[in-house]
């Protein structure tokens, strides 16, 4: 069995590197900055910020911010308003639980198989969006 991950080996900073192949457009988006995870009172918020390459624009900042909340099955993740996103298991490698947006879908799958380096892929489908982004994070020094 892979090893569990606890809040406490999130409780650092990572690079991200992300790669989003928009089928829809037509193109690839790339991405990268630092995800910082830090505790609060119910567990670790992740505050991501980086700039966003979207082929023939100008670098774009952007920022994001989840709650991460563990528990004896898992992480519940939440929107920074305290909406559920989705669910997932902090050891080796597998799906997250779905998540449905209107009409469009999300699925993600983790990979922590080779943490401290781990993976974060979604696919996303539906009327309004068709991409799967790709992120890589990799502990700072």
């Amino acid at each position: 069995m892979a090893e569990w991950l606890s809040a406490e080996d999130f409780q650092q900073a990572f690079r991200f590197v992300r790669e989003i192949e928009d089928a829809r457009a037509g193109q690839v988006l790339q991405a990268e900055g630092v995800v910082r995870f830090t505790p609060d009172a119910a567990g670790l918020v992740y505050q991501e910020s980086g700039h966003l390459r979207v082929p023939g624009h100008a670098p774009m900042q952007t920022e994001r911010r989840y709650l991460w909340r563990f528990d004896t099955t898992g992480v519940a993740v939440f929107f920074e308003d305290g909406r559920p996103f989705h669910r997932f298991v902090p050891a080796g490698w597998g799906n997250g639980t779905d998540h449905p947006c209107g009409a469009d879908h999300y699925r993600v799958d983790y990979d922590f198989s080779g943490w401290p380096r781990w993976r974060a892929t979604w696919q996303v489908r539906g009327p309004r969006k068709d991409y799967v982004s790709r992120t890589e994070h990799m502990p700072l020094p």
